[in-house]
C-alpha cells in the first residue's frame, strides 16, 4: 500500500507486526511474542486513530488523492447492474477523463456520470489523471438532456483536481462546455446526486455538483482551486499548500459548516484506500436513501437550494 508521509509512524508498527507474523508461518510463537503481537495490533489501531482523528487541511487533501481510494469505475462494478458506456460529444470526440453510462442501481433505471483518474501509469495518461476537455462536459450535458427526456435520476460522482487548462481545451470553448453543463443542471426536472469521493477541484468539479443532494466521503476535499495554484497566486510559491488549505475551508467539514454540502459519509479508519469496498457500500446506501425520497428532489428544490446558498452569503 501506498503509504503517506504523516502515516510512517504508522508504517514501523506494521512492519514489526509482519515481521512476527512471518516467523509464527516458520515455527511456533512463544507466549510473549504473542503478547507482543497483541500488543503491537492494539497500539497500530490506536495510532491510525490518532492519526486520522487529527488530520491537518493539507493532510486531508493528501488523502483525498491517494492512489489507491476507490474510483468511479469500482463505484459503477460494484453498485450498478447492467451499465451501458455511452461515449462522445456529437462535436468533438470521446474524453476518457470522465465515464458516463445508463444502468440499474437497485432495479432503479439511473444516468450515471464520473470522473476518472485511472489506477496506474497507462490508465491515468489514457483518463488525463481526471481533468475533463471540453467533449468532456459536453458529453455530460448530452446525458443530463437524455435524463430530463427519461426522467432518470443523475449520480455524478466527482474526482478531479479540475479541468484540463490546456491551449486546446480553451481554444474548444473550455468555460462554454462548463457554463453549459451549470446551466441544463437547474432545468433538469429528475432529481441529481453528487457525490465527492476524492477531490473535488475548480469549475471541473461544480459542473457536476449541481444537485439536488451533494455528498462528500470525511476524507475528500471541494475547492475552486488547488491549494498549491492558490499558494502560487496569493504567496508566489506552492510551498505555502498548507497554509493555503487551512485559509480554503476545502475540507467535508468546513464545507458542511458552511452549508454548502449536506451530508458527510464516514470513512473506514484509515481512508477509503484501506477499505474501498466498505466505502463503496456505504455510498450505496447513501444513494439509496436519497432516491428513496427522489419526489422531494425536484428542480424547484435544487433551484431554491443554490439560491439559499447565495443569500446566506449575500447575508453573513
Amino acid at each position: 500500500m501506498y503509504i503517506l508521509d504523516f502515516e510512517k509512524p504508522y508504517l514501523e508498527i506494521e512492519d514489526q507486526i509482519r515481521g512476527l507474523e512471518t516467523l509464527g508461518m516458520q515455527i511456533p510463537l512463544k507466549k510473549k511474542d504473542r503478547d507482543e503481537l497483541d500488543r503491537l495490533n492494539n497500539k497500530k489501531e490506536k495510532l491510525l486513530l490518532q492519526i486520522y482523528k487529527n488530520l491537518s487541511p493539507w493532510q486531508k487533501v493528501m488523502v483525498a488523492r491517494h492512489p489507491e481510494r476507490p474510483k468511479t469505475c469500482d463505484y459503477i462494478a460494484r453498485l450498478i447492474d447492467r451499465w451501458v458506456p455511452l461515449a462522445g460529444d456529437r462535436c468533438f470526440g470521446e474524453d476518457r477523463a470522465i465515464s458516463t453510462g445508463m444502468g440499474f442501481f437497485r432495479g432503479m433505471p439511473v444516468i450515471i456520470m464520473g470522473h476518472e483518474r485511472g489506477k496506474d501509469t497507462e490508465s491515468r495518461l489514457e483518463h488525463n489523471f481526471g481533468m475533463a476537455h471540453p467533449e468532456g462536459y459536453r458529453k455530460v450535458y448530452r446525458l443530463l438532456e437524455l435524463a430530463d427526456r427519461f426522467g432518470f435520476p443523475v449520480l455524478f460522482f466527482v474526482d478531479t483536481p479540475g479541468a484540463y487548462a490546456g491551449i486546446g481545451a480553451e481554444e474548444r470553448g473550455q468555460a462554454q462546455a462548463i457554463a453549459q453543463c451549470l446551466e441544463r443542471s437547474f432545468q433538469v426536472k429528475s432529481p441529481i446526486i453528487s457525490l465527492v469521493i476524492g477531490e473535488g477541484g475548480s469549475g471541473g468539479a461544480v459542473a457536476m455538483a449541481t444537485a439536488n443532494v451533494i455528498l462528500m466521503l470525511q476524507h475528500s476535499v471541494y475547492s475552486v482551486i488547488s491549494p498549491e495554484g492558490c499558494a502560487s497566486i496569493l504567496w508566489r510559491s506552492a510551498e505555502k499548500r498548507q497554509e493555503a488549505a487551512l485559509a480554503q475551508k476545502l475540507t467535508a467539514q468546513d464545507l458542511k459548516n458552511l452549508r454548502l454540502i449536506d451530508e458527510i459519509i464516514p470513512e473506514p479508519l484509515g481512508g477509503a484506500h484501506r477499505s474501498p469496498l466498505a466505502t463503496i457500500d456505504a455510498i450505496g446506501e447513501k444513494i439509496a436513501f436519497y432516491l428513496g425520497k427522489k419526489e422531494d428532489l425536484s428542480l424547484t428544490h435544487r433551484r431554491e437550494k443554490f439560491l439559499a446558498m447565495g443569500r446566506q452569503f449575500l447575508t453573513s
